[in-house]
């Protein structure tokens, strides 16, 4: 898709920031860059939210299925997910389009802000009353909705206030958002397990608070009406459409995300029955052990991706740390592969976990300059989120065939077979970044 009057480059180019007094860059638009309290609202506001959606989808769901039906548990769980999945695959680029049109005198992205906060507590109360599978659906679904609104403000605030040559630091924290979510979100649900209200209130009131606090400190000027984009018939389509022959680093960055992606959906979806399958650990333990491997990824995550996202800026390059750290990435899902114990699979996900931090922090800086419209981001960063939910909706049905590889009555399930293949993935969402011109 092209936008008319955007010139069909792919990016722009990344320049070292030049010496001087430590002052704040600009802005793209010339202004004053923003302070510290906007990275320190935007890591608030995005590890709240993903804290609340996560630890309603690991823990409290399942609790809320098995007190509607304990038989057809996993089968209330999926028409949940796969509905919910199924919608945020559209509202992902419709609010981002949304966002990119919105001339209210609030901003164009507070208001995104603000109805995401909203409909996260509209849905956490849904999900804590539902009695029925119907119900349920319908509160998790609002909740992802809630998710969508805020990540196209969040996500699009970034090339709003940053110029290239300073994102690496608030790609990094946006990046790890959801590592790092789990991590606080599960926490709080564990310390929380007494009480099931609790457990979906808390996480999800810290989010509506984050998120509102983020909005206030949030500089977002109104969009003036003759700068907004044009929206034609063929505009309406481009919603969901980027020209990938104009647009060559854009679909490059999406299918290198892609990839990467279906790395981590093949760790994060059988990880549990891994351990239960080919560790042999109690089930029992599952719970308590997967928070043990979320914090140990969840914390090499956060140290790396704030660590190279500031030195990826310092020296003026993305794609030799996007490369390196996806080939790290790959390597730690081959270890956890080969892992015969928890001990091992435990350092092998913590060696994924530094590769997928830097991946997560450096790509979406580069990411931001490969828009095809740099002025108008939030609709083209909401095609690229397709990016990272795909791989939930593919993984599970390509998994089934690696599994069966070479399966016996001995070893029912290979996962090697599966981890190695989302090694091969990794790696290969490493070398579809070479390519991409116009980004160091």
């Amino acid at each position: 898709m092209t936008i008319p009057g955007t010139p069909p480059t792919d990016a722009h180019p990344l320049q070292p920031p030049p010496a001087g007094t430590g002052r704040a860059l600009p802005a793209p638009d010339g202004r004053p860059g923003p302070g510290p309290a906007y990275l320190i609202g935007l890591a608030a506001a995005s590890t709240a939210m993903m804290a609340s959606l996560l630890s309603v989808a690991i823990l409290t769901m399942p609790l809320k299925a098995t007190a509607i039906d304990a038989d057809a548990a996993t089968t209330t769980i999926s028409i949940a997910n796969g509905f919910a999945g199924a919608l945020a695959l559209v509202a992902y680029p419709v609010f981002g389009r949304l966002s990119d049109r919105t001339t209210w005198r609030t901003g164009r992205r507070r208001p995104y802000l603000l109805l995401g906060a909203a409909l996260i507590a509209a849905g956490a109360v849904l999900v804590l009353r539902a009695g029925s599978t119907a119900a349920l659906t319908a509160g998790w679904t609002v909740m992802t909705l809630g998710q969508t609104s805020a990540m196209a403000a969040l996500g699009a605030s970034i090339p709003d206030q940053l110029p290239p040559e300073r994102r690496g630091p608030a790609s990094a924290v946006f990046g790890v958002a959801a590592t790092v979510g789990a991590v606080v979100g599960l926490g709080l649900a564990s310390a929380l397990s007494s009480s099931v209200t609790a457990m979906v209130l808390v996480p999800a009131g810290l989010a509506v608070v984050m998120l509102a606090a983020f909005a206030v400190v949030l500089r977002d000027e109104r969009l003036d009406r003759s700068a907004r984009p044009a929206l034609v018939r063929s505009e309406v389509i481009g919603t969901f459409w980027v020209n990938p022959v104009r647009h060559t680093g854009f679909s490059l960055a999406f299918a290198s995300r892609f990839a990467v992606f279906c790395s981590i959906a093949a760790v994060n979806t059988y990880q549990a029955l891994y351990m239960i399958m080919s560790l042999h650990v109690d089930p029992a333990e599952v719970a308590a052990k997967i928070f043990l491997a979320t914090l140990a990824a969840g914390g090499a995550s956060l140290v790396f991706a704030l660590a190279m996202g500031k030195l990826s800026d310092r020296v003026g390059r993305r794609k030799p740390f996007v490369v390196v750290s996806a080939v790290v990435f790959g390597a730690g899902i081959a270890l956890v592969a080969a892992a015969s114990s928890f001990g091992e699979f435990l350092l092998a996900v913590t060696v994924v976990g530094i590769g997928q931090g830097v991946y997560l922090a450096v790509d979406f800086a580069l990411v931001t300059q490969v828009l095809p419209d740099p002025k108008n981001p939030a609709k083209d960063l909401g095609i690229m989120n397709l990016a990272s939910s795909l791989p939930n909706i593919a993984v599970p049905v390509v998994a089934p065939a690696l599994l069966a590889l070479g399966a016996s009555a001995a070893a029912p399930q290979n996962f090697s077979a599966l981890f190695l293949a989302g090694a091969v993935t990794g790696v290969l969402g490493a070398v579809l970044v070479v390519p991409i011109r116009g980004v160091r």
